[in-house]
């Protein structure tokens, strides 16, 4: 980028792979290199979580099948630590099933890529999680509703004054239903405006991430309505 007849060099976006099998972590890594991203492989879960310690990448790319520590229980240790939580992870692996998708995205994962993978698509998949991270950091508004608070800008949520946990999926969830009220969407609907057309979604992924929602919101879960046959809506309070 040039600014005033100087050349200014804008640091690369730095992604972080910790995945066991080589060709498919070297083949991550050319591919995200050659779209402009700076992009660094690990083998091990332990060996992906010291370097995260020393220096925080914009964007984790984990497989669940690792030797030692799962993939899984390094999301769940990102998650719980203030200093990592709010880096974006994008789960890959064989297993597909219902059930492995929920479970990592009950562990705040952003998005969750089954192998076989196209390249395109998982590069699509880092954009779209890098999108709305950016959206989420630059936006300053707050939707004040009865005892709940949320606050876009610093992405938190507070009930009655205290905060509470979400992961970044229920936040965006919860943000959108609550900027209108009353509107019911389909789930189909709810996964587009958070995730993006590409995410492969059941009614059960969504159902899940509303129950465990619900629970978080303590007294003020009422507000998130189900619609039967429908989907959901925020509660309409006038």
């Amino acid at each position: 980028m040039e600014y005033a007849g100087a050349k200014v060099e804008v640091a690369a976006r730095k992604i972080y792979i910790i995945e066991d099998e080589q060709d498919i972590s070297e083949l991550i890594r050319f591919n995200l290199s050659l779209e402009g991203f700076n992009v660094e492989t690990f083998g091990t879960g332990e060996a992906g979580l010291k370097a995260i310690e020393e220096a925080q990448p914009d964007l984790l790319i984990l497989d669940i099948m690792l030797p030692g520590m799962s993939g899984l229980e390094i999301c769940r240790r990102l998650k719980e630590s203030s200093k990592t939580k709010e880096i974006p992870v994008i789960m890959v692996s064989a297993r597909g099933e219902e059930s492995d998708v929920v479970k990592g995205l009950e562990l705040g994962a952003d998005d969750y890529v089954t192998k076989p993978f196209s390249p395109k698509v998982l590069h699509a998949r880092v954009e779209a999680v890098l999108r709305r991270g950016t959206d989420a950091k630059s936006a300053t508004d707050s939707v004040k509703i009865d005892k709940l608070e949320i606050n876009v800008g610093r992405v938190e949520v507070r009930v009655e004054g205290q905060l509470i946990a979400l992961t970044q999926s229920e936040f965006r969830i919860l943000h959108f239903l609550a900027q209108r009220p009353g509107w019911v969407y389909t789930r189909v609907q709810i996964v587009e405006a958070i995730r993006g057309e590409n995410y492969a979604v059941t009614d059960r992924t969504i159902d899940f991430q509303m129950v465990g929602l619900r629970k978080k919101m303590g007294s003020m879960g009422h507000l998130i309505e189900t619609v039967r046959g429908v989907g959901y809506r925020f509660k309409d309070i006038q």
